[in-house]
């Protein structure tokens, strides 16, 4: 999977941090600028693909709202976190995002170290310190989905659906 700079978060970020109410019904674009914009302002504008998500526990708590697609428009890496609140995993799943658990990772990481993360070997090495973690391995084919764009590309590739225009 490679390695990213790491952006850390706390416990309990709630799913109106990433994807305000009033932006459900915008563009992906306007949805994108919104994110983490009441806790952290101007951090959609400087973050980078690829980048690295490090989380408390209960990340991603509150409503079903699809805030795990705001991340994955960002071009984000993926999400390393001690807890992943169920909601919000799957919406991971469901869009493509890739959200991993892996206990002992907020504590391991300061803003702005590089995280290098390997799904085949289920780890993550902090490359300035050496920290070596182990993540919680996800069944395979929630691993496909989520590394494969999510469920309705899936669904199109299959032709259970239309693609869409």
């Amino acid at each position: 999977m490679n390695a990213g700079k790491v952006w850390t978060f706390g416990d309990n970020i709630n799913t109106d941090l990433m994807l305000p109410g009033p932006m459900l019904y915008v563009s992906d674009e306007e949805q994108k600028n919104a994110v983490f914009a009441a806790n952290r302002p101007g951090w959609a504008q400087i973050v980078e693909p690829g980048d690295v998500l490090v989380g408390g526990r209960n990340f991603g708590m509150g409503s079903s709202r699809p805030a795990a697609r705001s991340l994955r428009n960002l071009k984000l890496r993926c999400l390393l976190a001690e807890t992943i609140n169920g909601l919000f995993f799957r919406n991971a799943v469901n869009f493509g995002f890739v959200a991993l658990e892996c206990p002992g990772v907020h504590a391991a990481f300061e803003e702005g170290e590089t995280a290098e993360i390997s799904i085949e070997n289920w780890t993550v090495v902090n490359l300035e310190r050496g920290t070596r973690l182990a993540i919680k391995p996800v069944p395979k084919q929630l691993l496909d989905l989520m590394t494969n764009g999510g469920v309705f590309p899936f669904l199109e590739r299959s032709g259970l659906i239309a693609p869409v225009a």
